[in-house]
């Protein structure tokens, strides 16, 4: 299957993150120099306290519930399922065409690398791997 060009998606993925921060009432800001480890830190001006959110995301409605990590810079990990629509198996049918509303889950990154699959040289994770996901 062709590689898809998700570039406008994952940096919308990252603005959805900053935009729900910023609707908590946490300071929240892009990082835009490519630091590899974090797109996004978060502030508490009245504590003096940041912390850095690496962003990860799936175009995919029907996507495995894997992603890609390799560098663990951060301290909370966000995977954004877009749901976009279908792009693996057969093609369902439905008004929306597989296209629905953002699901988010938020990991403190320590989570998140004892999830990583050991033989995966990509970095592989997986939610079902992961311990109460949906909490």
């Amino acid at each position: 299957m062709k590689r898809l060009d998700s570039f406008l998606e994952s940096t919308g993925a990252e603005f959805l993150v900053v935009g729900e921060l910023l609707i908590e009432g946490i300071e929240a800001y892009k990082a835009y120099m490519r630091h590899p480890g974090y797109d996004i830190t978060a502030t508490n001006p009245a504590t003096n306290r940041s912390c850095r959110i690496q962003v990860k995301s799936r175009w995919a409605t029907d996507f495995d519930g894997g992603f890609l990590i390799r560098k663990f810079d951060c301290d909370f990990v966000v995977v954004v399922a877009l749901n976009r629509g279908y792009r693996y198996g057969k093609k369902r049918s439905g008004a929306r065409g597989g296209r629905g509303e953002p699901v988010f889950y938020v990991f403190p990154v320590k989570v998140v690398r004892n999830a990583q699959e050991a033989r995966s040289k990509l970095g592989k994770v997986f939610l079902r791997k992961i311990e109460n996901v949906n909490q």
